[in-house]
């Protein structure tokens, strides 16, 4: 009896500092990977406008066709889509202006066209969004770099119902973190960046 009692104990010291590797291995706070760019784009701050993001609003023209409509503002809506007549809604976000052009073009051209010149130009201010609770919701202009506390004092700050430790940063490419604020302005974790066409959704608590 005594034998097989050493034996479970000697067994669990040594699985013991295993299981400690194994746990410590899965903590990655997801505000530390929060703070790098969204993937697959080097800088998307300030000065990268090639790529068209959610919250984006871009002015399409119609020529070279009879009775050519006038030109119309689009902005890009969160599913990253802008609608455009007869053909309906068609991905926008993550192509250049010119792409987008080739791309409207050619869903026109032969099928309701034969000739048809599209110009495709980014216009209106570049925006992120902040939802659930905080007193402001909504979306809100992107003036200049911003973090996820900043925008959701910008606002409004969190309700009274506002779970502090729940907060999901998605960014414009589908980019999902979940921010603990708290942990943030205790300062035990970074405070992520916000970029143009992010979403910033605050949690309600339960109880």
């Amino acid at each position: 009896m005594k034998s097989s009692l050493f034996q479970s104990a000697r067994t669990l010291l040594l699985v013991a500092p295993l299981l400690m590797l194994g746990l410590v291995g899965c903590v990655t706070p997801d505000n530390k990977k929060a703070m790098q760019p969204p993937s697959g784009e080097s800088n998307p701050g300030d000065t990268d406008v090639a790529r068209l993001r959610v919250g984006d609003v871009v002015t399409v023209v119609l020529a070279g066709i009879p009775d050519a409509p006038e030109a119309q503002e689009k902005p890009i809506k969160e599913d990253g889509t802008i609608t455009m007549p007869d053909i309906g809604r068609l991905k926008a976000v993550g192509l250049t202006a010119a792409e987008l052009e080739d791309f409207i073009h050619d869903l026109y051209v032969p099928k309701f066209y034969n000739h048809l010149t599209v110009t495709v130009k980014v216009t209106g201010d570049r925006v992120y969004f902040v939802q659930g609770e905080v007193k402001a919701p909504g979306r809100l202009i992107y003036t200049g770099q911003i973090t996820v506390t900043k925008a959701i004092t910008s606002a409004g700050d969190f309700t009274e119902f506002a779970k502090h430790t729940n907060v999901v940063l998605i960014r414009s490419n589908g980019q999902r973190f979940v921010i603990n604020c708290d942990a943030i302005l205790d300062g035990e974790q970074p405070d992520p960046p916000v970029y143009p066409g992010d979403q910033v959704q605050v949690k309600k608590r339960m109880w």
